[in-house]
């Protein structure tokens, strides 16, 4: 996938960082620049993915190093950066807050200051730009796990951030699911990095970060590095 015109470009930069935990080592010595409009995150299960990227908007923050956002650190919090990082968990659960479509979609825009009665009219614009403005007043615990995280999706994207990072988003979808919140994805203007086993989904992508045991192990385009981490991977059945 390609930048046009309509596409927001970011700078992120990660200078030397390193991040500890439980007094283990989760990233060590990270240097490198993501500019790229689609980033693909690989590696396998403990290799820092989720720390790596939940650097980026200041869910957790390094033991050494920098990092910087469009000029901006991410140490002052995921609420203080909501305009220039969006972040969508795994679990939909572990996202949501509010009873409602509506108020979970507004309570972001009245975050960065909008009035509420403002918040809820932006909600119900991007309910019906998206054929859902039937959901509006539903209660979100009667929605598919699919459609949930449809509104994980757009309760961030309506706070307007320069990227968006998803980790697994589509790990307890069913196939169909999956791809047509891809296909909403592959619409967005925003900058996304975004982490999957679901390796398919990342070969469209601009480049592909593999992360093994805290370090970039290799960096570059999908279609080098996709089949050389399947063949890896495969040295473990054995």
């Amino acid at each position: 996938m390609k930048p046009n015109d309509d596409h927001q470009i970011s700078n992120i930069c990660l200078d030397e960082v390193s991040l500890i935990r439980n007094n283990l080592p989760v990233l060590e010595s990270i240097s490198i620049q993501l500019t790229e409009q689609r980033i693909g995150i690989i590696g396998l299960n403990g290799s820092g993915k989720s720390s790596f990227v939940r650097l980026i908007n200041g869910l957790l923050q390094p033991n050494t190093g920098s990092i910087s956002v469009n000029q901006k650190n991410p140490s002052v919090g995921p609420q203080k950066m909501s305009t220039e990082v969006g972040f969508i968990f795994q679990n939909p659960d572990h996202q949501i807050i509010f009873p409602t479509v509506e108020e979970e979609l507004s309570f972001g825009l009245i975050n960065q200051g909008i009035a509420k009665k403002q918040a809820l009219i932006k909600a119900r614009k991007l309910l019906d730009d998206h054929h859902r403005l039937d959901w509006a007043e539903r209660a979100i615990h009667t929605l598919s796990d699919g459609q949930k995280q449809l509104i994980c999706i757009l309760a961030v994207v309506i706070m307007q951030p320069k990227v968006l990072i998803f980790d697994e988003p589509f790990s307890a979808l069913d196939l169909v699911t999956r791809y047509q919140l891809m296909n909403l994805i592959d619409q967005l203007p925003q900058q996304v990095i975004m982490i999957s086993h679901e390796l398919e989904t990342l070969m469209n992508f601009d480049r592909v970060i593999w992360l093994a045991e805290g370090k970039i192990f290799r960096d570059g385009p999908p279609s080098e590095l996709i089949p050389a981490f399947i063949e890896y991977a495969k040295a473990f059945r054995q």
